[in-house]
């Protein structure tokens, strides 16, 4: 396997693990939606403003296709990523996929304050992400090679849980320091 590659609900804690794996691998660690605000200048929030969901997805798709493209990368997604058949397939293909499953009270605990998540600024916060779990979640499942419960475990016990795992399919992950 190339690259890891962390998909899950906002909120699943996809990039906290992904900084530990990557360290803990001398990997390269990248979060798709920074590195789409990075590219553009511009936020989320803005982006979904301007040129609306589907706007941002093609910029996702892009950069999704971008990072996948090499090796010893350790990818945090954004929530939506797997929405569009080409990018679950291109996850799959790339990667090793891990499936951060997180129960919809745990997101809502984690992002009841944040004003960054262009889709739960609007209605009910609880209700839009039971909707987008119910939604999601089979999409997750179909794409991922590992699905993990993220439960309550301290984000350094999760990357290790998927280190082991790694290693019962794939041996040894490569260093590349």
């Amino acid at each position: 396997m190339r690259n890891i590659i962390l998909i899950g609900p906002m909120g699943a804690g996809k990039t906290t693990i992904g900084r530990l794996l990557a360290n803990r691998l001398g990997w390269t660690f990248a979060d798709s939606d920074r590195e789409i605000e990075k590219r553009t200048g511009a936020s989320i929030p803005l982006i979904f403003e301007i040129e609306g969901e589907s706007g941002f997805r093609q910029r996702e798709h892009d950069m999704l296709a971008d990072l996948t493209a090499g090796e010893g990368v350790v990818l945090a997604t954004g929530g939506g990523a797997i929405l569009r058949p080409e990018n679950r397939a291109l996850l799959r293909n790339n990667g090793w996929v891990v499936y951060l499953y997180t129960p919809v009270e745990r997101q809502f605990e984690r992002t009841q304050h944040d004003t960054q998540r262009p889709l739960l600024q609007k209605g009910d916060r609880r209700a839009t992400l039971e909707r987008l779990m119910t939604e999601r979640d089979p999409l997750y499942r179909e794409t991922a090679h590992l699905v993990i419960e993220t439960g309550g475990q301290a984000p350094r016990t999760m990357a290790e849980r998927i280190l082991a795992a790694w290693r019962q399919v794939d041996g040894d992950p490569p260093k590349r320091r």
